[in-house]
C-alpha cells in the first residue's frame, strides 16, 4: 500500500538556518509623554487658608479675562504666610515650559501645570502672571547679554553671509509678521552657524519647552531674531530654524490653553471646599 506521507524536505523550518551573530538592534521607542493630571493639595478648607483660595479663585476669573483679549495680570504671593503659601504651591507644581531671563533681578520663570499661568520668582519678586508669556520675557528678550560682533567671514563659512542678510533685513522691516529661516533645510557648516551666532549675539531670554522631545528657544542681541530648535525624545536634533517674531509661537500659551486652565483651577477648587 503506498503512502500519502512525505517527508519534508531537510533544511527548512525553524532551528533549520544558523543564527546569525549579531543580533538586530532595533531604535527604542518613546516612552513618556506629558499629559494634565488634577492634582488636589491633600488639605481641608479652612478659615487659615482662605488667602490662598481666594487668590485661586482671582487666578481662574483672570485667566478668563486674559483669554478673552484681556491684557496680563499678576499676583503678588508675598503677603502670603507660609500655610498659604504652600498650598499655592503645591497647586501649582511645574509645568512644561521653564525660562531663564537675565538682568537685574535674574528672573526664573515656570509655567505651572495650568497653561498660561506663570510662577515667576527673583531677588524681591514672588509673583504669579496670567497671560500668553510672561512680560519680563518680551520686554528684556533682545538686550545683549553678549553683543554680535562684526567679524568678516573666514574659512568653512560658506551660506551664513546671505543668510545674515536675511535676517537682518527681516529684523529691520518687522512688522508683525513671521519670517523662518529653515537651517534644517539648507546646506550650511558648523563654520555658518558659528559665525551667526557670533554675529546675531545672544539675548536674555532662555525658553525651554519640555513635551513630546523638547524644544529650546534662545533670543539672540538682535531685535526680533529667535533662535528655535527642536529635539526629539532622544535628545536628538530634528529641527533647526531662527525666527524673526516678538516671541516665537510654541511659547506661548493660546486663549484656549487660559480658558482650559480657568475651568480646571475651579475644578481644583471645588475639590479642596
Amino acid at each position: 500500500m503506498v503512502s500519502n506521507f512525505h517527508l519534508p524536505p531537510v533544511g527548512y523550518g525553524p532551528g533549520s538556518q544558523p543564527e546569525d551573530e549579531a543580533e538586530l538592534q532595533y531604535m527604542s521607542l518613546p516612552q513618556d509623554m506629558r499629559t494634565f493630571t488634577a492634582h488636589v493639595p491633600d488639605v481641608e478648607a479652612s478659615a487659615a487658608l482662605a488667602p490662598a483660595m481666594g487668590l485661586l479663585a482671582a487666578l481662574a476669573e483672570a485667566a478668563e479675562r486674559v483669554a478673552a483679549g484681556g491684557a496680563p495680570e499678576r499676583f503678588d504671593l508675598s503677603p502670603l504666610d507660609a500655610a498659604n503659601r504652600r498650598l499655592v504651591a503645591d497647586t501649582m507644581l511645574e509645568g512644561e515650559v521653564a525660562m531663564k531671563i537675565r538682568g537685574i533681578p535674574a528672573i526664573r520663570v515656570q509655567e505651572s501645570v495650568f497653561a498660561g499661568v506663570w510662577m515667576l520668582s527673583g531677588a524681591g519678586l514672588d509673583a504669579i502672571e496670567i497671560g500668553a508669556v510672561p512680560g519680563p520675557a518680551r520686554s528684556r528678550a533682545f538686550e545683549p547679554s553678549r553683543r554680535g560682533n562684526t567679524e568678516k567671514a573666514g574659512a568653512g563659512v560658506v551660506n551664513a553671509p546671505a543668510l545674515l542678510a536675511e535676517l537682518l533685513d527681516k529684523s529691520a522691516a518687522y512688522a508683525g509678521a513671521t519670517h523662518v529661516v529653515n537651517m534644517t533645510l539648507l546646506p550650511h557648516t558648523e563654520g555658518d552657524l558659528a559665525w551667526l551666532d557670533a554675529r546675531l549675539g545672544e539675548g536674555s531670554v532662555d525658553i525651554l519647552s519640555r513635551g513630546y522631545g523638547n524644544c529650546r528657544v534662545t533670543a539672540t542681541a538682535t531685535p526680533h531674531v529667535w533662535r528655535v530648535r527642536f529635539y526629539n525624545s532622544m535628545d536628538q536634533l530634528i529641527l533647526d530654524t531662527f525666527e524673526v517674531t516678538a516671541m516665537p509661537e510654541v511659547a506661548l500659551a493660546a486663549p484656549e490653553d487660559l480658558t482650559d486652565s480657568a475651568e480646571r483651577l475651579r475644578e481644583v477648587l471645588e475639590a479642596i471646599r
